[in-house]
């Protein structure tokens, strides 16, 4: 069996042995997650996606006062083209709205197709509007959590960051993903693939670099072998 590209080596194993994705599964989500508690910003930042969640715990963040304006990013990207009938940034804005977050108070940035143009497209978004942005609540999926972090290193040095997600069991993920369009394996293999960026990107100089547990590695491994490998990088 070939060994995925950009990760480090590892014993696969038969796809036999690994029937049952979700502790794997598990150890993956764990260290992707950073548990932090949301703290008091100049703006909350959602990064857009298909994960309309997003938007809801973002409006929830807002209305709880930790931050007085909300910016949406995100036009269309790997994982929105074709599933999608509009940018991201819009969408998210739309159901914040629906939550009872007033217009005023949202940002749209609906050009950016991946996380570096996310974070360099909002820096001048509320740089231009002249808004303070020393700190950031950054809102994303639970799995992005550590890599935001990590590009923000890159990209963004200089801000701090505080990122939160969604509160939701992987259970609960998976079931809001297929809501949403996106099958089982789909949603997997996103995060699957995330976890390989982790390495990757670093490597390429896209992020910070990571400790990364070699129990995280090994479960990783195992989803790889279960055939949870549509997004992996080159």
């Amino acid at each position: 069996m070939r060994e995925a590209a950009g990760v480090s080596p590892a014993v696969f194993v038969r796809r036999e042995e690994f029937m049952d994705f979700m502790q794997p599964l598990q150890v993956i989500w764990d260290y992707l997650g950073m548990q932090q508690q949301p703290q008091k910003a100049d703006c909350i930042v959602g990064f857009g996606n298909f994960n309309d969640n997003i938007a809801r715990r973002a409006a929830e963040l807002y209305f709880q006062g930790y931050a007085p304006k909300v910016l949406f990013t995100g036009g269309l990207g790997r994982n929105t083209q074709g599933l999608l009938p509009e940018p991201e940034a819009v969408r998210f804005g739309k159901v914040a709205m629906a939550c009872g977050v007033p217009r005023e108070d949202i940002i749209l940035e609906d050009k950016s197709t991946n996380t570096k143009e996310n974070i360099l497209f909002t820096r001048e978004k509320l740089t231009a509007l002249g808004l303070p942005h020393a700190h950031i609540l950054g809102v994303h999926q639970p799995f992005m959590e550590r890599r935001i972090c990590a590009a923000l290193g890159v990209y963004w040095p200089e801000v701090k960051i505080t990122v939160t997600s969604p509160q939701v069991t992987i259970s609960e993920y998976l079931a809001d993903a297929k809501r949403q369009g996106i099958s089982e394996n789909a949603a997997i293999s996103v995060i699957v693939g995330d976890f390989q960026r982790m390495d990757l990107y670093a490597k390429k100089g896209y992020q910070l670099p990571q400790q990364i547990p070699e129990a995280a590695w090994q479960a990783f491994h195992q989803l790889v072998a279960l055939g949870y490998d549509k997004q992996l990088a080159k």
